[in-house]
């Protein structure tokens, strides 16, 4: 039964998310994409949305790459560079982490308290919204903790988490390897896939828009009319 229960967390659970992100994306794209743009509130309150809007992107910008070093770059590999486990630890999620965990923390939790507490902000939002801002705080809370705690204690998650991840890319999912992972970190990581799996039915889809087509396209030549007139 513990076996059964394991592997449908650290098997089932993240390919059923991932799954919903990848087909949700799709269909909202291919047949809502009016409706991919995000709603401004702008208009009703500006000072919070600017402060919070940019300090939570440029803090979850740094937060994902961080996990994408972290969780699909080996520990071998960084050390052939002459990384130790210690450095990377110091500089990469102590000095880096930290101010990333932070920046994305204080700018979600001024969004979420703009969007609860300023009234025609509250009025004009769904329960989609709402939904989606708590789940982001209480993940990047979590997340924040996890790099906090790690100063504290003797857990490397480079040797679990970080195996465990990539085997689910090879379709070859080690769930074996989550099973004395501290229980924050398990929290952590189950609310960051709820999010991947709710992510298309949300304004969040909004960061898959980016205008990819301005790079690859052709130069563009305007023509005018001379005035010979004179």
């Amino acid at each position: 039964m513990h076996n059964g229960w394991s592997i449908f967390l650290w098997v089932v659970y993240p390919y059923v998310m991932l799954a919903s992100f990848i087909i949700g994306n799709f269909v909202r794209f291919k047949y809502f994409h009016c409706s991919i743009t995000a709603k401004s509130s702008e208009i009703f309150e500006k000072k919070k949305l600017m402060i919070g809007s940019i300090t939570f992107h440029v803090g979850i910008i740094l937060a994902f790459f961080g996990h994408c070093l972290g969780m699909l770059v080996p520990q071998s590999w960084t050390a052939f560079f002459g990384i130790t486990e210690h450095m990377y630890h110091l500089y990469g999620s102590l000095m880096m982490g930290i101010p990333a965990g932070l920046l994305a923390f204080i700018g979600i939790a001024i969004l979420t308290y703009r969007r609860m507490t300023v009234m025609r902000v509250f009025k004009t939002c769904d329960l989609n919204d709402i939904i989606i801002d708590w789940a982001l705080l209480i993940t990047i809370a979590l997340g924040l903790s996890c790099t906090i705690t790690g100063g504290f204690i003797d857990y490397n998650y480079r040797l679990t988490i970080g195996p465990w991840v990539r085997s689910l890319f090879t379709l070859h999912p080690q769930w074996q390897l989550m099973a004395n992972v501290p229980l924050i970190y398990k929290v952590h990581i189950l609310c960051g896939f709820a999010i991947f799996g709710y992510f298309p039915y949300t304004r969040l889809v909004h960061a898959l828009t980016l205008p990819w087509q301005y790079i690859f396209r052709r130069y563009i030549v305007y023509r005018w009319r001379v005035n010979t007139s004179y």
